[in-house]
């Protein structure tokens, strides 16, 4: 059998119809975010990023990179195990102390990314619960529906951001079995927020933990960065808050935080914990230097905030259709798999513009879109070569305008 050409197959698929994926080749520029130059072909071009997750652009921040250079100068670079056997660092006892610190909870436990802590500690949870039944919301990202499926619990998805239908699925449920309500904050792709709050009263209501993925909105939201939790002074209220190292905090990794022996009892058993090499003590002394200064300083946040607003009201005036909505997201529909990749082609190629077309499976068919993630250091130049471009591709591709 000809393996190759089963595979060559999907691949075509993939490609007419729109979503295969083509991975930009960068190279960040310490102090220039948001420009990187592009590598394509033996050449090299300059492009300025508009689709990146370091949100506050801490991946180049003077005090996270001298933490991450004193304690490879100190450590050297790797963690030399599993945290069991001899992994466990002291500059990860530290940064799961900052952790516990930012979300006012006893405890925390790091992993290597966060796609892993949602997927170990839900796949953990549901796994040695005996009769768990986990709740998740209907647009949970796939880490937490392969954590769920990893758990072989039983599985009862509400709709999503919808309380009532939440409270009618847990009184469907024996009050004696153990539950788990999973979801997220802001949810990636629409930019939306959850009702937390609700979402907790009907937890609670039903003896139900509640399991609130922050990993798109921790350093970004909260008077220290805790999340939209913290925003809302609802910390107290989630049994247990997961959140990443690699995105507004600009490093590498994921974390849970819970009651101390909520934490131990994951540490016990996940094998996604146990059986992995941990980070490396410089990336953990990077991750802790930038928590450590997004708990005090609001610069960051404060000047990207404005930036999604100059964004939102430029596209607002030329007619580019986006998604309304409270965070820092801003996705510009395009709704057709083809011209999204296309828009995006040229727009790096031509213009030097690099925003990432969103397609199928990541979002519905018929939802293309592409993703805008404005960061604090994006100038008002780079918004006008942005505009001026997006004018010309929409035009172009006969795309429909936004109605005022």
């Amino acid at each position: 059998m000809d393996y190759d050409a089963l595979f060559r197959q999907h691949l075509n698929q993939l490609q007419d119809e729109g979503n295969y994926r083509v991975f930009a080749e960068l190279e960040r520029e310490r102090g220039s975010f948001p420009r990187a130059r592009r590598h394509s072909d033996g050449t090299v071009s300059d492009v300025t990023v508009w689709c990146s997750n370091d949100y506050l652009g801490m991946g180049q921040h003077p005090n996270v990179v001298a933490a991450m250079h004193e304690a490879v100068d100190r450590c050297g670079v790797g963690a030399g195990g599993t945290r069991n056997i001899s992994g466990t660092n002291h500059d990860h006892v530290l940064l799961e102390a900052e952790l516990a610190d930012l979300h006012q909870k006893e405890a925390a436990l790091l992993f290597t990314s966060g796609y892993v802590s949602n997927w170990a500690s839900l796949g953990t949870l549901g796994a040695k619960l005996d009769g768990c039944v986990i709740l998740s919301d209907a647009l949970n990202h796939a880490s937490m529906i392969e954590g769920i499926r990893h758990s072989r619990a039983e599985k009862r998805i509400w709709k999503h951001n919808d309380p009532e239908d939440l409270d009618r699925k847990l009184s469907q449920i024996d009050p004696d079995r153990p539950k788990v309500v999973a979801f997220e904050s802001v949810y990636s792709m629409d930019g939306d927020i959850a009702p937390i709050e609700e979402i907790c009263d009907v937890a609670d209501a039903h003896g139900a933990m509640t399991y609130l993925d922050e990993v798109h909105a921790v350093g970004l939201y909260g008077p220290r960065g805790g999340g939209v939790a913290e925003e809302r002074g609802l910390m107290d209220r989630v049994t247990l808050i997961e959140g990443t190292l690699g995105k507004a905090f600009g490093v590498v990794g994921g974390y849970i935080t819970g009651s101390a022996p909520l934490i131990d009892f994951i540490r016990s058993f996940a094998s996604g914990f146990i059986f992995t090499t941990a980070l490396p003590p410089a990336v953990a002394a990077a991750a802790r230097a930038s928590i450590s200064h997004l708990k005090t300083s609001q610069i960051e946040r404060m000047r990207q905030r404005r930036n999604v607003e100059k964004l939102r009201a430029r596209l607002d005036a030329i007619g580019i259709p986006h998604l309304p909505n409270p965070s820092h997201i801003v996705p510009v529909m395009v709704k057709d798999p083809v011209k999204c990749k296309m828009i995006s082609d040229i727009l790096l190629n031509d213009f030097g513009i690099y925003v990432q077309p969103i397609n199928y499976p990541t979002v519905p068919k018929g939802t293309e879109r592409l993703r805008f993630t404005p960061s604090p250091v994006h100038t008002d130049e780079d918004l006008d070569r942005l505009m001026a471009a997006l004018t010309s591709l929409w035009s172009q591709c006969a795309l429909a305008r936004a109605v005022a």
